[in-house]
Formats: structure tokens, C-alpha cells, sequence
């Protein structure tokens, strides 16, 4: 029986570019997880943030309802007839004082509600970038691999190329 030798692999074993290229999608890979998370943390931030200005704009209408209210019982008590006048204006100047209350406490809370609103935003903008980083970074990934099936070097150029876009983008992310 004929002895029969497959070398499989051996034609690849000393190709210094196609190990160069398997590092370079290694580190793109490595680079591309930690956007992913960096970008899941931004949404989930921005959606925190939203949330939290929606629960003070809630608080908010509940403080002008509030003021509106005892607004509305404090012009009540001026203008109906009532048996002890002297009363009744304490209790229109208890109410007056309520509402002045209620509008400082509101004016406080929307404040707080603008400020989450603008946290939000930027965490919004900062999930779009990352986003976009973690897009050019697959793209990067992708044609890098490519170079496996196909051997031509414009693959990994191109991959290199997109992931650079990609980490640059993410990294300026990190800035604004």
C-alpha cells in the first residue's frame, strides 16, 4: 500500500501576512467588543436619564396642579360672603403662601427636569457615535477576514482602514 501524505495548512504556516492579518482581526475583535459595551452603556444611560426628567416633569404638573389649585381657593375665599372676614383672609394669605411655595418648589424641579433632559441628549449623542464606531469596526472585521478566502491584500488594507475609522469615532465619543 502506497503511503500518502496530505499537508494540509503547511502553505499558510509561513505566511508572515496572513499571521499579521490574523492578529490585526484579533485586535479589531478585542476593540469591537469594548465599543459594543461602551455603546449598550450610553443607551441604557440616555434611557435612565430620559426617564428620570419624565418622572420630574410628572412632579412638576403635579406641583402646578397644586398651585392652581390653592390659587383657585385663595380667590375663593376673598370673593365669597362669609360670616368671619378676618378669617377668611388668613386663610386666602395661607393659601397665597401655599402657592408661592408650590411655584418655587416647581420652577426647582424644572430645572432638575431640563438638566436630565440634557444628560439624556448627550448620552444619546454619545451612543450615536459609538454606534457608528461600532459599525465601522465590524466593516473592518469583515474585510480583514475576507483576505483568508480571497489572499488579496486590499482586504486587510481596507479592514484596517474601516476599523481605525471605527476606533477613532468610538474614542471621540469618549470626548463630548
Amino acid at each position: 500500500m502506497a503511503d500518502i501524505e496530505i499537508h494540509a495548512g503547511e502553505a499558510h504556516a509561513g505566511d508572515a501576512l496572513s499571521k499579521g492579518v490574523s492578529v490585526m482581526v484579533a485586535v479589531i475583535g478585542i476593540v469591537l467588543a469594548l465599543v459594543t459595551i461602551g455603546s449598550h452603556r450610553a443607551h441604557t444611560a440616555s434611557v435612565i436619564h430620559r426617564t428620570e426628567a419624565n418622572d420630574q416633569w410628572a412632579f412638576y404638573e403635579a406641583k402646578k396642579i397644586r398651585e392652581h389649585m390653592v390659587d383657585i381657593a385663595a380667590s375663593l375665599a376673598t370673593t365669597v360672603t362669609v360670616t368671619d372676614a378676618q378669617k377668611a383672609r388668613a386663610l386666602a394669605e395661607s393659601f397665597a403662601q401655599e402657592r408661592d411655595r408650590y411655584d418655587r418648589e416647581a420652577k426647582d424641579i424644572e430645572r432638575e427636569a431640563q438638566s436630565r433632559e440634557t444628560e439624556s441628549e448627550r448620552e444619546e449623542r454619545r451612543a450615536l457615535r459609538l454606534d457608528v464606531g461600532d459599525g465601522f469596526l465590524e466593516l473592518g472585521l469583515v474585510l480583514s477576514s475576507l483576505y483568508f478566502l480571497s489572499k488579496r491584500r486590499f482586504f486587510p488594507v481596507m479592514g484596517a482602514t474601516a476599523a481605525l475609522v471605527g476606533t477613532v469615532v468610538s474614542a471621540a465619543s469618549w470626548l463630548v
